[in-house]
């Protein structure tokens, strides 16, 4: 959805990593920000959520007979979309219950494909219906946190409705951003001249300031790392109204925040991120074929360099941490190899807490109950590494051992070409027969053969 923002927008950038960078912090739907909102005693437009294209054809003519129908999946550039069906366009107008009921029926069930969604795209359970608004001035308001400032910043724009990256590219100076005080908060003087330098006309500063001071206490209360409203327009009754709303929340905020983590929707995640997180494994599926798992978010980003520098591409980041248990690493595996594009999988463990003959019992526990049939290039280095390595020899499994990094991952990019080739041509190919279809380098340690 984001990308690189002009430097004279730094803060504007901050809002594009918030939505770019792939880390584990809860998104919710649109019809559940409005809700949340509502309970805070912010405007949002009248309507409601359906399931059924009956559903929505009532909430129309409740409405006065003409509505906006929105699909109700966590991605951006909805409008733009399309379903897998052909259908096109995730966001409606509809002049009647009876056009509702048609459009709905061609939206719901089907997968709408955006910018964001890749090509699988994310299924359509529900659907949004709201009212129809003459609206006179759109504009863009985000609150999220900074990590340059270590505080919350507003960011503000009067184009709002827009693509903030555009906008932030284009013309930058249209974009302000506040850095604002925990300790103080946000001060109704300073929501009236942020509403002042985004252009609110006299007679909406005041209702707009008062927005935007709500905004905030949801944010603070709710630990959230984002909110943003796009657009916070003024209807043609001269009201101030939040259209569209996008919250992302703290997942390590999830033990004092029930209620707002009851509302994850899994359907619209990857489905091995949902199990990864059951297991408190932090996993992100990528789209190469060597399996990671690796402990420590930073040697887990060096690895997938590491590999990447020698021709090969990770199939995932997996950080199994360091507290995990030989149960985890197991399940750990079972993510790993659920990837059918996996050829080979890096086991990657430098032991501080992390005890190396607990990723041994893991790893060979997952070889057996798994029977394992993908190659396993294994380097272990730090506490209790003599006994994690007498346990992998003792195992007389086929496992494929390097002691230093960089032959480790030359060993892993090489297997996996060579496994990934003989995929292609349907051939069938073993650890015993790997060295004899392309040696591996002069000085590399050997592979267990039987």
């Amino acid at each position: 959805m984001w990308g690189r923002l002009n430097r004279l927008a730094p803060v504007a950038s901050l809002v594009a990593n918030q939505a770019k960078v792939q880390v584990r912090h809860l998104n919710i739907h649109e019809y559940l920000s409005h809700e949340l909102m509502r309970k805070h005693g912010i405007r949002t437009p009248k309507g409601g959520v359906a399931d059924t294209p009956d559903q929505v054809a009532k909430i129309t003519a409740d409405l006065g007979g003409e509505a906006v129908v929105k699909a109700q999946v966590l991605a951006g550039g909805r409008g733009k979309g399309h379903f897998d069906n052909g259908f096109q366009g995730g966001v409606h107008l509809v002049g009647s219950p009876e056009e509702a009921r048609e459009v709905a029926s061609n939206m719901m069930g089907s997968k709408l494909i955006t910018k964001q969604t890749g090509e699988e795209g994310r299924i359509c359970n529900k659907l949004l219906v709201v009212e129809k608004l003459k609206i006179i001035e759109e504009y863009y308001f985000a609150i999220l946190m900074d990590r340059v400032t270590m505080g919350p910043v507003v960011v503000a724009s009067s184009e709002g409705g827009m693509d903030i990256e555009g906008v932030a590219a284009e013309t930058p100076e249209l974009i302000i951003s506040t850095p604002v005080s925990l300790e103080k908060g946000l001060s109704e003087e300073t929501a009236l001249e942020i509403a002042s330098k985004v252009g609110f006309p006299p007679q909406a500063k005041a209702a707009a300031a008062a927005e935007m001071l709500r905004l905030y206490n949801l944010f603070l209360e709710k630990d959230a790392t984002m909110v943003e409203i796009n657009p916070m327009a003024i209807d043609s009754y001269g009201d101030v109204l939040c259209l569209d709303a996008k919250f992302n929340f703290d997942d390590n905020a999830n033990y004092r925040q029930p209620d707002i983590f009851a509302l994850r929707d899994t359907t619209q995640e990857n489905p091995l991120e949902v199990t990864a997180a059951l297991h408190d494994l932090n996993y992100i599926g990528l789209d190469g074929d060597i399996g990671c798992l690796v402990n420590g978010a930073g040697l887990a980003m060096a690895t997938m360099d590491i590999i990447q520098l020698f021709g090969g591409k990770p199939a995932n980041f997996l950080d199994v941490g360091g507290g995990a248990t030989a149960s985890q690493v197991e399940s750990a595996f079972r993510l790993i190899t659920s990837d059918d594009n996996v050829s080979c999988i890096f086991v990657n463990i430098f032991g501080g807490i992390m005890r190396c003959d607990v990723i041994a019992d893991g790893v060979i526990r997952a070889t057996q109950t798994l029977n394992l049939q993908i190659p396993v290039v294994l380097r272990l280095q730090g506490t209790r590494v003599e006994e994690a390595k007498a346990m992998i020899a003792a195992s007389t499994l086929d496992i494929i051992s390097a002691d230093d990094l960089d032959t480790a991952a030359r060993k892993a990019v090489k297997i996996s070409k060579i496994v990934k080739l003989a995929r292609e041509e349907n051939l069938g190919v073993s650890l015993r027969n790997i060295h004899s279809l392309a040696p591996l380098e002069d000085g590399d340690a050997g592979l267990p053969m039987t």
